[in-house]
């Protein structure tokens, strides 16, 4: 598994940067220039990778990691001299279920040097909508979008820059193509099938979305990408998509009969073997909405990532907003996490370098864990550690990765007790190294910080190296403080049986 750790820095940094889309269907780059805060796309690269079309048994096999390899070395000559922090690449839905994704991303870490992050359905629900929004102006009116994959369909109201609700079903192009379409043959029997099992999948949200209600239907990436273009082409309408244009489209499809004998003025030929699993998915989501028409959005998910990478350096990061919105949610004593916070990060600052914890995810990674480590407390005191753990593994968390949120709960679940608990997660072993140290300081943080008193600030010094870590305290500090001298013993006696040296004076 790749590396979580990125060496950066919160002031914008970087006069280029890039977003790669791992997706179930296509890989795509997208190369930016900044200037004063502006983007201005100067490259676009895409490859029909067909992932999806590779899992067997939730498995990718040799040939889509093959093809997928074969992809990113491409890529990876724009980037390779590219900074860590300026390149995001993210993996969808394909990566998402395959079991053995690991084993590919381990050979993908070979090729380009910066990491790929996995990131949830609803979190790649956001980021498409951060990348439509801040493409597309329509003032105060509210917006569906609707984002057709290989692998997942992405449904989202939002208004302005802000998603209102955000989601993810397990259905897309490539997906249904092997349900509905594997032979190629295309009739009315197959396509009705896959209509109607869209439809079931979309019944899950469709009375929350009705209810909310929307001004605007947008489509962005691929399968509406081609409709819209195939409608326009055409002159089949001209008010974008409509389910008018959509009958046209179908009855094209059913006349050709297989997707090699498609023949669409506007259909670019490798979309043709899953186009007709685009296109009843399409059809389903106006009937379930009763869409009358759709516009088509250029930017999606590759563009919300380039805007995400901008915001992780402003103020506007996402998921400081997200840990301030858990914060409240789960009533947490803030003003002990920033006790604790303080602390830990004080200590992180000592040892850092003899650590080599320098990287400023590894700084975040604390923070966070330290304000959200009481996050189970209001269910259970004794087991409030497994408890918090669980709620940052299983939540939704705006802005987080898949590997962001694993080792936010690694460090959550082991700020108490057993020093060796897990997660059922893979990490490198530098990685696994990385969250080993930074547990050790948010234990300890919290140790000096166990009577829970306001203003209480420790002053200690820290001096490590390798597997050692020795603080020394101001004159006589301890003796006044018989709690903390014993939990500080406690601490050694479970650190040490992991292999840490910790001594104290």
């Amino acid at each position: 598994m790749q590396s979580l750790f990125l060496q950066q820095s919160h002031d914008f940094p970087f006069e280029k940067i890039a977003a790669i889309d791992l997706g179930s269907n296509s890989f795509h780059m997208v190369v930016a220039q900044v200037t004063h805060g502006q983007l201005r796309i100067i490259g676009e690269f895409g490859e029909k990778v067909q992932l999806a079309a590779g899992l067997v048994n939730s498995r990718l096999d040799d040939a889509a990691q093959q093809r997928g390899l074969d992809c990113l070395a491409q890529f990876s000559q724009v980037i390779e001299d590219m900074p860590s922090g300026s390149v995001r690449v993210v993996g969808t839905n394909a990566l998402r279920v395959a079991k053995n994704r690991y084993d590919f991303i381990g050979k993908a870490m070979d090729i380009m040097s910066h990491p790929i992050e996995i990131i949830a359905g609803r979190e790649e629900a956001r980021l498409i909508y951060v990348g439509v929004s801040r493409t597309m102006d329509h003032g105060e009116s509210k917006r569906l979008v609707v984002d057709i994959g290989g692998g997942s369909t992405e449904l989202i109201i939002g208004q302005q820059l802000e998603p209102i609700l955000t989601e993810s079903l397990h259905m897309g192009c490539v997906s249904f193509n092997q349900r509905f379409f594997a032979d190629g043959a295309i009739n009315k029997s197959n396509f009705q099938k896959a209509v109607t099992a869209a439809r079931l999948e979309l019944l899950s949200i469709q009375d929350d979305y009705l209810d909310e209600t929307w001004d605007v239907a947008l489509g962005s990436s691929g399968t509406a990408k081609a409709a819209f273009n195939i409608i326009k082409e055409n002159n089949w309408s001209k008010k974008g998509i409509t389910i008018k244009a959509l009958k046209q489209i179908q009855k094209a499809l059913l006349l050709a009969g297989h997707s090699d004998k498609i023949d669409l003025l506007g259909l670019k030929p490798e979309r043709k073997s899953t186009f007709a699993a685009g296109i009843a998915i399409l059809t389903a989501v106006f009937e379930c909405f009763d869409i009358k028409q759709m516009d088509f959005s250029n930017g999606a998910l590759r563009e919300g990532v380039l805007y995400d990478i901008m915001g992780r350096y402003a103020e506007t990061d996402i998921r400081e907003r997200t840990v301030n919105y858990m914060l409240n949610q789960y009533h947490i004593d803030t003003e002990q996490a920033k006790l604790v916070t303080h602390t830990a990060l004080s200590a992180l600052a000592q040892v850092k370098d003899d650590w080599k914890l320098n990287s400023i995810s590894s700084e975040d990674l604390l923070r966070w864990a330290g304000l959200l480590h009481e996050v189970g407390a209001g269910i259970s005191h004794s087991r409030y550690h497994k408890h918090g753990a669980y709620i940052i593994r299983e939540s939704d968390m705006p802005g987080f990765s898949q590997q962001e949120q694993q080792a936010l709960a690694n460090l959550i679940l082991r700020h108490r007790r057993k020093f060796t608990q897990a997660l059922d997660y893979r990490f490198t072993k530098s990685d696994q190294q990385d969250l080993d140290g930074l547990s050790i300081l948010l234990r300890l943080s919290i140790l000096l910080h166990d009577g829970r008193k306001e203003g209480d600030m420790p002053i200690f010094t820290l001096k490590a190296d390798s597997k050692n870590l020795h603080i020394e305290f101001l004159p006589e500090w301890l003796d006044g403080r018989p709690l903390t001298l014993a939990n500080l013993q406690r601490e050694a006696e479970i650190l040490i049986a992991s292999g840490y040296n910790l001594t104290f004076s």
